[in-house]
């Protein structure tokens, strides 16, 4: 039996992102990220009602501040009292979890996908996704960026502007790009 191109994206193989399914599945988050982003403070709460239903896990007094952006939203996992401040990015192509009382700073960026490094492949729509795993009380600095396949460790910091390419390890402070601990 073939897989689904969303069924080789979810097992974490090769997938074409040009693909119909793939393509509604993005309208669908684009249409939830509209109502939290265009909805009034009052009316939107901590997380618009649309995404707060795409979202694979939105914990309690979990918080989205607007405008977000997200590619599919049903990858990303937030756990209790999580925060992102305004203009955060999640290209979710893999999971993305964060854990308990992390907070993002704005313009912080994750990138789940990888394109093909063949131009051929490349120019036809092959990626693959890295999953993401935030620990708990991280705080990640506005502007930074996280590529895919990388786990930060609980209680760790990551300076604003920060590129991080690699594992950062339970309590320790990265800055820079690429990333790397500082005293």
């Amino acid at each position: 039996m073939t897989k689904s191109e969303r069924q080789k994206m979810a097992a974490g193989e090769w997938y074409n992102c040009v693909d119909p399914e793939l393509d509604a599945l993005r309208l669908t988050a684009s249409e939830a990220i509209f109502e939290h982003n265009s909805l009034p403070p009052r009316r939107r709460g901590d997380i618009a009602p649309a995404l707060h239903a795409l979202l694979g896990q939105a914990g309690e007094g979990a918080r989205i501040e607007a405008p977000f952006h997200c590619a599919y939203g049903f990858n990303i996992f937030l756990d209790d009292g999580v925060f992102l401040n305004a203009s955060c990015t999640i290209l979710d192509t893999a999971p993305v979890r964060i854990g308990r009382s992390a907070m993002l700073g704005p313009n912080v960026q994750i990138y789940c996908p990888e394109h093909h490094k063949g131009a051929a492949e490349r120019r036809s729509g092959l990626e693959i996704g890295h999953p993401v795993t935030i620990g708990e009380n991280v705080w990640i600095g506005g502007g930074a960026i996280i590529l895919g396949g990388v786990t930060i460790g609980d209680n760790a910091i990551v300076g604003a502007g920060s590129v991080v390419t690699r594992d950062v390890p339970f309590g320790v402070t990265v800055v820079g790009n690429p990333a790397r601990p500082v005293g």
